[in-house]
């Protein structure tokens, strides 16, 4: 019993403990100046969709987005 005590507070401290973090690559530097990209997170990618820095790709995503965000409008608009 004090095992399973004891194992289930060291589990519990392992969560908090800070996980080590890899160097990222720089690929995301080359939206630094584009549309959008603001002071405090630069260009904020979470899901890594341009992580390869391909510039068509990011110009289709971005053309993809306002093409939908159109669409949304005139959804609402009725």
């Amino acid at each position: 019993m004090k095992s399973a005590v004891f194992a289930t507070l060291l589990a519990t401290a392992a969560a908090f403990a800070p996980a080590s973090q890899k160097a990222s690559s720089t690929a995301l530097k080359a939206f630094e100046d584009e549309l959008g990209a603001q002071a405090p997170l630069g260009f904020f990618d979470p899901l890594g969709l341009v992580a390869d820095g391909d510039q068509d790709k990011f110009d289709r995503l971005r053309y993809v987005e306002i093409k939908h965000g159109r669409i949304c409008m005139l959804g609402v608009v009725g």
